[in-house]
C-alpha cells in the first residue's frame, strides 16, 4: 500500500467536497452557461458564501452507500444487492440522500421505489425494468467517488465496484460513467499524469459505448485546440448537448464536461473544478467528480488555502442517521483508508489503527492541513491554522492565534456537535442532526501557550453552550503556561433536557496595559466516555421538516403538550442519540391515542435494523426484531388501555434485550444481531401516539 494512502484519501475527499461546493451555486436548470458566465466571469473561486454548506447528494451517496462495506460485505466481494441494502438502511424516504422527483422521471427514486417493493439490484437499475432513459442520467457517477478511494492503484477492482454500486439505480452508459469515475481515481493514487489518469478510466469501459465516444472526441478536440476550453464546450453543445438526450440530466453531455475539464485543466487541481462549473449542466455533480480525481492526483499541496478554509475539515450530510450526518473530514477518511486496507488485505499502520475511534470525538491534527472544523467566535481576535511548529504528539496540532487582545476581551474556541436550521443559509437535501456529544461525557485537550507580547498571562475556561438558550455554561479558568503542556479536562454538565450545541474553551486575556499577542497550541481534543441526560420535548422545535434531535421516516409528527406526537397510516419511526451507542437503557412515557403498535426503539442501525418494543396489538406487550422485516422475539398479554399514559424501557446490554413497563420487567430476549445503534420511537400501524420526555443512561 501507499505510503502516504491516507494522506492521498484525505486529499481526494477534499476535492470532491470542493467540486461540490464550488459548482453548487451555480447548477441548473436557473443556470446555464452564458449565465454563469455573464454573472461571475472567469471563476477563480467560490462564488457564494455559506454559514454552514447544507447537505449535497453527491456527498451523500459516497458517505451513505460505502457502509455496504461495514454491514453486509465485510468479509467477501461487494454485490449491487449489499449497496441497495444501503439505500434502504440509509434514506428516509422521500427526504435528503438524493432528488426524490418521482417514479419514472428522478432514477434515484425509481429505484429506491423498485427495491422497496421487492425488486433486487441490480434489476433495481436496469433498462430492462426502467428503461434507457432513466437508466443512463447522471446518477451513476456521481454517488462513487468512495469505491475508487478504497481501492488505490486497482482501476480494475475500483472499476468493479463502482459498477456494482452504480447498477443499483442505473444500466447502460450510466454504469460506464461509474467504471470511469472510479478507475480514473484509483489510477490518481499512483501518477499525476492526467493523460494517464484518462486513460485507466476508459480501458475499463467498452470502446463502442457512448460514454466512450464522447470523452474520445473531447480528447480529439483537445488534441487540436489546447487552449480553448469555451471552443470544445460549443462542440460539445453542438454534438452532444442536452437536445440529444432525454430526460432530467443524462449522463453523456456531463461526461462530455468532465472530460473536457480534465483534458483543459492539464493537471492543475483549482483550473480543473473551475472548467466543470463553468461549463453549466450539472455543475456540481461534475466539479465533484473531477475534484475527487484531481484531489487523489495533486495531493494537499495541490488544494489552495481559499478553497479549503471554507470547508474547515467538516460537512454534513442528510442519511438517517443526524450523529453520521456530521461529518469530520479527517476522521471520516480514517475510515476510507481502514476499508482500503481490509480490501487490499493488508494490515492497517499502527498510527491509523489507533486514531481511528468510532463513536469518539478524537482530533489529533495529524493530517496536512487539517483543522477538525475547530471554529473561533471572534474571527477579528483569534485565528486558527494548521500548524507543525509544536506537537503534543505527533507533528501536527492546531494553531489559535491571539491578536492583540485586550483585558477581558475573550474569544472562544470550539467544536460544533450539534446544528440547527438557522445555521444555514439554505435547506438543501433536508439534514437532521442528533447531538455527537452529551452530559456526562469528558472533554480533553492539551494546551501550550507561546506568548509574544503581553506581561500577564492568558487563561481558558472549558464550557459548553446549550442550544435552546444559546447559554454558555462556563467551568473555572485555568492559566497557561508558557512553552509548556497543560491537560484541560472536564465532565460536561447536565443540560436539564437540552442539547448542546458548541463544546471548547474560552480564551482570555489578563493584560492590564499590552495587548496580547501570540498563539496557543491544541492537540489531542478528545470527548469520549459515558452518559445520561434527558430530552426535554419542550426544548425542541420544528426543523428541517424535522423535530430536534430527531431524524423522522414517515408519519405526521409534531410538538404539543409537551410532548412528541405521532399520526400515521403506514410504519412511522423516529431515530436519536448516539450511533454507536451499546449497552444502555432508553425510557419515555407513551400515551396510545388510537389504534395499536406504540413502540420505543433501541439500538437501531438505519431503517431495516432495530429493536423495538412497547405497546403492541390489543392487550399486549411486544418485543421485536427489525432485520429487513419485523419479527416478533416475544410478547405477553398487558390489558393496556388508550389514552393511559405507560413508562416503558428498553435496555441493552450485551445479547440480553428486556421490556420494562412501569419499572416491572415483563419481555426479556437473548438476540445479538444488533450490538450497537440509535434509540427512538415509533409504530408500525395505523393510529396516534404521545412520547414524553426521553431519558437515557449508558451502562
Amino acid at each position: 500500500m501507499l505510503t502516504n494512502y491516507l494522506e492521498k484519501v484525505y486529499a481526494g475527499f477534499l476535492g470532491m467536497n470542493i467540486g461540490i461546493r464550488l459548482g453548487a451555486p451555480v447548477e441548473p436548470t436557473i443556470w446555464s452557461y452564458e449565465r454563469i458566465y455573464k454573472t461571475y466571469g472567469d471563476i477563480r473561486g467560490y462564488v457564494k458564501e455559506y454559514k454552514n454548506f447544507a447537505a449535497d447528494d453527491d456527498a451523500n451517496g459516497p458517505v451513505y452507500f460505502l457502509r455496504a462495506l461495514l454491514d453486509d460485505a465485510v468479509d467477501r466481494p461487494l454485490t449491487p444487492q449489499d449497496v441497495a441494502r444501503a439505500w434502504l438502511n440509509y434514506a428516509r424516504e422521500g427526504l435528503g440522500m438524493f432528488w426524490w422527483g418521482g417514479y419514472g422521471r428522478s432514477t434515484e427514486h425509481t429505484a429506491y421505489l423498485n427495491l422497496k417493493h421487492g425488486i433486487p439490484a441490480p434489476q433495481s437499475g436496469s433498462i430492462a425494468q426502467n428503461g434507457k432513459i432513466i437508466a443512463e442520467q447522471i446518477g451513476g457517477q456521481i454517488f462513487i467517488d468512495t469505491w475508487g478511494l478504497v481501492n488505490p492503484c486497482n482501476p480494475k477492482r475500483a472499476a468493479d465496484y463502482g459498477q456494482a454500486a452504480a447498477s443499483v439505480s442505473h444500466d447502460g452508459d450510466g454504469v460506464w460513467g461509474a467504471r470511469f469515475m472510479c478507475a480514473a481515481i484509483a489510477k490518481a493514487f499512483e501518477t499525476g499524469d492526467v493523460m494517464e489518469i484518462v486513460a485507466a478510466g476508459l480501458a475499463e469501459i467498452p470502446e463502442d459505448s457512448t460514454y466512450h465516444k464522447v470523452c474520445d472526441a473531447v480528447l480529439d478536440f483537445y488534441k487540436k485546440h489546447p487552449e480553448d476550453w469555451r471552443a470544445c464546450y460549443q462542440m460539445l453543445v453542438a454534438d452532444w448537448g442536452y437536445d440529444k438526450y432525454q430526460g432530467v440530466c443524462h449522463i453523456i453531455p456531463n461526461a462530455g464536461v468532465c472530460m473536457m475539464a480534465l483534458a483543459y485543466g492539464q493537471g492543475n487541481f483549482c483550473r480543473t473544478i473551475e472548467i466543470a462549473t463553468m461549463a453549466g449542466w450539472d455543475t456540481d455533480c461534475n466539479a465533484g467528480n473531477v475534484g475527487t480525481i484531481m484531489g487523489v492526483a495533486c495531493g494537499m499541496e495541490g488544494l489552495p488555502r481559499h478553497y479549503l478554509d471554507p470547508i474547515n475539515d467538516g460537512i454534513v450530510c442528510s442519511g438517517i442517521s443526524g450523529y453520521l450526518n456530521i461529518i469530520d473530514i479527517p476522521s471520516f477518511c480514517r475510515e476510507v483508508a481502514m476499508l482500503g486496507y481490509r480490501l487490499n488485505q493488508e494490515p492497517m499502520p499502527e498510527d491509523l489503527r489507533n486514531a481511528y475511534r468510532p463513536g469518539e470525538i478524537y482530533f489529533d491534527f495529524e493530517l496536512p492541513g487539517s483543522t477538525h472544523n475547530i471554529r473561533v467566535s471572534d474571527s477579528f481576535l483569534c485565528r486558527v491554522t494548521h500548524s507543525t511548529k509544536k506537537a503534543y504528539r505527533g507533528t501536527g496540532s492546531l494553531e489559535i492565534l491571539m491578536d492583540r487582545m485586550l483585558r477581558g476581551q475573550n474569544c472562544k474556541v470550539f467544536y460544533k456537535p450539534f446544528y440547527i436550521r438557522q445555521d444555514f443559509s439554505d435547506e438543501r437535501y433536508s439534514p437532521v442532526f442528533t447531538p455527537t456529544v452529551y452530559p456526562g461525557m469528558t472533554v480533553s485537550m492539551k494546551l501550550c501557550l507561546d506568548q509574544w507580547n503581553g506581561n500577564e498571562t492568558p487563561a481558558v475556561a472549558p464550557y459548553i453552550r446549550t442550544c435552546s438558550d444559546k447559554v454558555d455554561h462556563v467551568q473555572g479558568y485555568i492559566k497557561l503556561q508558557q512553552d509548556k503542556w497543560i491537560d484541560v479536562t472536564f465532565t460536561i454538565p447536565d443540560t436539564n433536557g437540552d442539547m448542546i450545541d458548541e463544546v471548547g474553551f474560552l480564551l482570555e486575556s489578563y493584560t492590564p496595559k499590552d495587548k496580547t499577542l501570540g498563539v496557543v497550541y491544541l492537540d489531542e481534543f478528545c470527548i469520549s466516555g459515558k452518559t445520561a441526560y434527558t430530552i426535554d420535548m419542550a426544548k425542541q422545535h420544528n426543523d428541517f421538516a424535522a423535530i430536534t434531535p430527531f431524524s423522522l421516516d414517515h408519519g405526521a409528527w409534531d410538538l404539543y403538550g409537551g410532548t412528541l406526537n405521532l399520526m400515521r397510516c403506514e410504519p412511522s419511526f423516529a431515530y436519536t442519540g448516539h450511533y454507536y451507542a451499546a449497552d444502555y437503557v432508553c425510557s419515555a412515557p407513551v400515551t396510545p391515542l388510537n389504534g395499536t403498535s406504540h413502540l420505543l426503539i433501541a439500538r437501531a442501525q438505519g431503517a431495516m435494523r432495530c429493536y423495538a418494543g412497547g405497546l403492541g396489538s390489543e392487550g399486549k406487550l411486544v418485543l421485536m426484531k427489525n432485520d429487513f422485516g419485523f419479527q416478533t422475539l416475544a410478547e405477553c398479554a398487558f390489558d393496556w388501555q388508550p389514552n393511559q399514559t405507560y413508562q416503558i424501557t428498553l435496555t441493552c446490554k450485551g445479547n440480553h434485550i428486556s421490556l420494562q413497563v412501569d419499572g416491572v420487567d415483563y419481555l426479556q430476549v437473548e438476540d445479538d444481531s444488533f450490538r450497537y445503534g440509535m434509540y427512538g420511537c415509533g409504530s408500525l400501524e395505523t393510529g396516534r401516539t404521545a412520547f414524553g420526555n426521553f431519558a437515557y443512561r449508558d451502562l
